[in-house]
């Protein structure tokens, strides 16, 4: 690239509602760059862009991209590896000679004169992202932090108080993470996923092996893993490690033992252990950048959680709603454990929309297995994203392995009345496709 990103006028975002793309654009914009946009679906994520200045269309044709990013010398194109070879602008782009940037390059060229903290992981990276963002910005670090998630406190996935430091969500999908250079990074998961891109499961721990190596300072990794570097876990030998564990109305309490102190009767008001170990690595980051322990935990206190992990829509004496994003057998069984700890002896039905063809193929059977823990199970088809269809596979076929008595397959426009004619106490609706886009739908008829 001859010219360095301050120097670009305008940036083009292909794929601009994603919430990692739709963070950048908000950086940029929020920098005094002129930005637009092309994406596949209105959401509200891209109403708020909308809202903020940006134009976006929802048309693959190049007659719809805003005249002033016409120009190759002074646009930067930003994309997606989710966006499909064939798409029109993305060909225009190409034939045109623009300067082509996916976002992990961009996040990695940021990082490059910043120091840096990043958060890895299968699971757990985006809950633990936010909370580290705000337990830094609340002791008063000067930070931009790049989230994978709608931060609860701040109704936005970018927190911009200054340059001192970036805080960012090291995704390992399309190997993204290699692309950042991080001081302080944390491991909090190597489950296989993403064997589209992978192919094999000991490729996606080659590939944390490599993220870990370019860590300059510290290394966080959770206990367990085949990581040498600091660890962090609940109950056992770990470095920083959560003992004394207790729930009291709804809220964790515990203690934390570090390498150097420990640190009594610390509050989180998120459900579920896995939640519990992503506010001890967040916490373990933070002490690891220098902030004062008595902020964090007044900060930690009051971190409300991020939309779609584990988010309360209806909380009730009669009737409890929860949606989550969880879209991968180890992410369902801790939310179900989530649920029975804070809700026991209530009778559950879970909706959840598979997303992917491939994963639902290569998790088939541990899908079903997790799916089988609840009381009533409402499945819908498979959210495509970026896949065409896989014969064989399709919700039919998963459905057929689920051991349950209370199972359906439906269709989304009979989502609501399917929830309604049900008596369970806690409604889950679960999926990383677009089922978060009925949520407001569903938590309208259920208050009816």
């Amino acid at each position: 690239m001859t010219k360095r990103i301050k120097d670009i006028k305008n940036i083009y975002f292909i794929g601009i509602g994603g919430i990692g793309m739709s963070a950048l654009a908000r950086y940029f914009k929020f920098l005094g760059k002129n930005v637009a946009g092309y994406d596949k679906t209105p959401s509200q994520i891209t109403s708020d862009l909308i809202e903020i200045g940006i134009s976006i269309h929802f048309t693959d044709n190049v007659a719809e991209i805003p005249k002033d990013f016409l120009s190759s010398e002074d646009t930067l194109v930003v994309y997606t590896p989710a966006i499909p070879n064939d798409h029109s602008e993305l060909i225009f782009v190409r034939e045109q000679g623009y300067v082509l940037k996916k976002r992990a390059e961009i996040l990695g060229d940021i990082s490059k004169d910043v120091y840096t903290l990043a958060v890895a992981g299968t699971h757990g990276k985006t809950t633990t992202t936010a909370i580290l963002a705000h337990l830094l910005k609340e002791s008063g670090v000067k930070l931009t932090a790049f989230l994978g998630g709608i931060s609860e406190n701040y109704n936005s996935n970018l927190i911009l108080e200054g340059n001192e430091v970036m805080v960012v969500e090291a995704d390992e999908f399309d190997r993204s993470f290699l692309q950042l250079y991080p001081d302080i990074a944390a491991v909090t998961s190597m489950d296989a996923d993403h064997l589209d891109i992978y192919e094999k499961a000991n490729a996606l721990e080659e590939s944390f092996v490599e993220f870990s190596s370019k860590t300059k300072d510290h290394l966080l990794v959770r206990n367990g893993l085949s990581l040498e570097g600091i660890t962090f876990g609940i109950e056992d030998n770990s470095d920083y490690c959560a003992q004394q564990i207790r729930i009291d109305n709804g809220t964790y309490v515990f203690d934390l033992k570090t390498p150097h102190e420990y640190i009594k009767g610390l509050h989180l008001n998120l459900p579920g252990r896995h939640n519990l170990l992503n506010a001890i690595t967040a916490f373990a980051i933070a002490m690891l950048y220098g902030s004062p322990t008595n902020s964090l935990a007044k900060a930690l206190f009051s971190f409300k959680g991020v939309q779609r992990r584990f988010s309360y829509q209806i909380k009730t004496k009669n009737r409890i709603y929860i949606d989550d994003y969880a879209h991968h057998p180890t992410e369902i069984n801790a939310l179900h454990h989530a649920v029975r700890e804070m809700h026991p002896n209530k009778k559950i039905v879970a909706v959840f929309q598979p997303h992917l063809y491939s994963r639902t193929r290569d998790f088939g059977s541990d899908f079903a297995l997790s799916l089988s823990n609840f009381d009533e199970l409402l499945l819908l088809d498979i959210y495509p994203a970026r896949e065409l269809p896989i014969e064989g596979i399709n919700s039919s076929w998963l459905l057929n392995m689920i051991n349950s008595d209370y199972k359906k397959l439906i269709k989304k426009e009979d989502l609501i009345k399917e929830i309604k004619s049900s008596n369970a106490e806690v409604v889950l609706t679960i999926g990383a496709g677009d089922i978060g886009e009925e949520v407001k739908y569903i938590k309208e008829a259920l208050l009816v």
